[in-house]
């Protein structure tokens, strides 16, 4: 059977032996979704998984009958996604637990118990997590839960459609603007059906890359799984898989069998050729997220290792409400800054503001105002009012919706990891000396730049294994390659100089490393309203 794969004609011999490691979505085929149906005017779009958008996962309504039925069609694993919930309607008795009607049980992962396939589980109960297993044998009706978080549809292809079943998908933000080449109609906001196009993944004994198979090709095949020696072929390995071996395992010596797609630098040299690679270890890493500052979109993103060799110099901040004044200032300098927008107070015990004032802010207070003829107390910022010549106390309204902008009187030049231990975030700075070790440092050219926060990120330091005169850490969750391990001694275990990468991302990128590093956040506290 002839075949085409990547634009080549691939053959399949009869009497060719393979091994099938695994399925994998390669497309999608969308239907705009009216009433949890297909609607009668929907032509079917294909979507590719870069297809640009975040998306809400709609739940689904048909049950399921037994946590086998789980199992073996919803994704569970050790990775963030991996952690599927599920309620049930009626209450399940466990010998030292009973998990109540309507409790929200989440999926952590399938292993066995006292030689019984079983699920380890857990539900939060005022407060306070209770784990349990749930074997694979027990049955009832099992719902899919409502899921509030975003996703990727590359996410959703990979770990939220259940084998054979199809997804239902709420638009969440396009973040690209529309244009012709879009399938989607324009302004589209509403439910997508998404059904699935699998390929299989496989590896030939006398191949050494992964070869992918369309589910739909006319090929006979026969299961000869126990009469052969599954040994004699390569096990590929994603870099996720590489990230959960222990550390003593490390180092290693792997060859890549698919490298990450892209140019970025350098990781594009992981996809020339035969390539052989030193994976010296596996860690947690410090990384700054920054956006480029600019008033249209798209902004650009990047990630910034506390290595960076560059200097930075601060620009103005923009404060839109008194509120993000009080957030921002610090007692190692007072905030001075200039209103942009004017402010009738509706209180004569409180300031009216004019642009071009300018304030030194002091601190969050409380005052008795008069409002409809009763007294009440309510949140202010107590500023200094800079006059010609003189200081004016004055008191602003904490929820005053004005404009504000940063007077900077600063001119140090300062290292990122002087800025992340002396300021708060977000802050903004723009480049005043480039990294001289980086080839291109692409901060340089950005005009200027917001810290938004440090995040911490998964990754693998590797080096080439040809006389590596440097070494560069990899992200594990956004490169997408596969590797498999070498039966060979690592000859140098101290790695080499590790090279300074500032990682350019993706807007959906941005949005992940947001999602991810919030989720254990509590939402910052909203700013006091108007007196009612």
């Amino acid at each position: 059977s002839i075949y085409e794969m990547f634009g080549n004609e691939c053959c399949l011999s009869t009497g060719e032996v393979i091994k099938i490691i695994g399925f994998k979505i390669n497309k999608l085929i969308a239907s705009i979704c009216e009433n949890n149906e297909v609607s009668r005017f929907s032509a079917k779009v294909e979507l590719p998984l870069n297809f640009p958008g975040l998306y809400k996962i709609v739940a689904d309504k048909t049950p399921y009958v037994s946590i086998e039925e789980i199992t073996r069609k919803v994704s569970i694993g050790p990775t963030r996604f991996g952690h599927p919930c599920f309620y049930s309607p009626e209450d399940i008795k466990l010998a030292n637990f009973t998990v109540k009607h309507g409790e929200q049980i989440t999926f952590n992962s399938v292993e066995e118990v006292n030689g019984t396939m079983a699920v380890n589980c857990g539900v939060v109960r005022n407060n306070q997590s209770h784990s349990f297993t749930l074997p694979l044998s027990q049955e009832g009706r099992f719902y899919e839960c409502e899921d509030d978080q975003i996703y990727t549809l590359k996410e959703i292809a990979e770990w939220k459609i259940p084998k054979c079943r199809n997804r239902i998908v709420k638009l969440s933000n396009t973040l690209h603007t529309w244009d012709s080449s879009n399938p989607l109609p324009e302004n589209f906001d509403g439910c997508l059906i998404l059904t699935p196009v699998y390929e299989v993944q496989a590896v030939m004994k006398f191949r050494k890359d992964i070869v992918h198979i369309l589910s739909d090709l006319d090929v006979e095949v026969e299961d000869i799984t126990d009469y052969c020696d599954t040994s004699s072929f390569l096990q590929p390995l994603s870099l996720e898989d590489v990230f959960e071996r222990t550390s003593k395992e490390f180092p290693m010596v792997a060859e890549v069998m698919e490298g990450p797609s892209g140019i970025q630098k350098p990781y594009n040299l992981l996809h020339t050729g035969r390539k052989e690679i030193i994976i010296y270890k596996k860690y947690q890493a410090t990384r700054v997220l920054a956006s480029e500052i600019r008033s249209d979109s798209p902004k650009r993103h990047f990630l910034i290792p506390m290595s960076y060799k560059g200097k930075f110099k601060r620009r103005p901040r923009e404060f839109p409400t008194a509120y993000d004044l009080e957030i921002a200032r610090s007692e190692k300098e007072q905030l001075h800054v200039v209103a942009t927008k004017a402010f009738d107070s509706p209180h004569k015990e409180l300031f009216s503001v004019s642009v071009g004032d300018q304030f030194l802010v002091q601190q969050c207070q409380t005052s008795e105002v008069l409002y409809e003829g009763r007294k009440k107390v309510i949140d202010v910022l107590a500023c200094e009012q800079i006059l010609s010549d003189a200081y004016k106390k004055v008191l602003l309204p904490m929820y005053m919706e004005g404009g504000f902008v940063e007077v900077i009187h600063d001119k140090k030049q300062y290292q990122l990891s002087e800025i992340c231990k002396e300021f708060r975030l977000p802050f903004n700075v723009k480049v005043s000396v480039r990294d001289l070790s980086i080839e291109e440092d692409v901060l340089a050219a950005v005009p200027g730049l917001q810290f938004e926060e440090e995040i911490t990120d998964s990754y693998l330091l590797i080096s080439s294994t040809s006389g590596p005169v440097e070494s560069w850490e990899i992200p594990v969750y956004r490169l997408n390659m596969s590797v498999h391990l070498l039966s060979r001694d690592v000859q140098t275990v101290v790695p080499p100089a590790t090279k300074t990468t500032v990682e350019e991302i993706s807007e959906e990128q941005y949005y992940m490393v947001r999602r991810y590093e919030n989720q254990t956040l509590h939402p910052p506290p909203r700013p006091p309203k108007k007196p009612t």
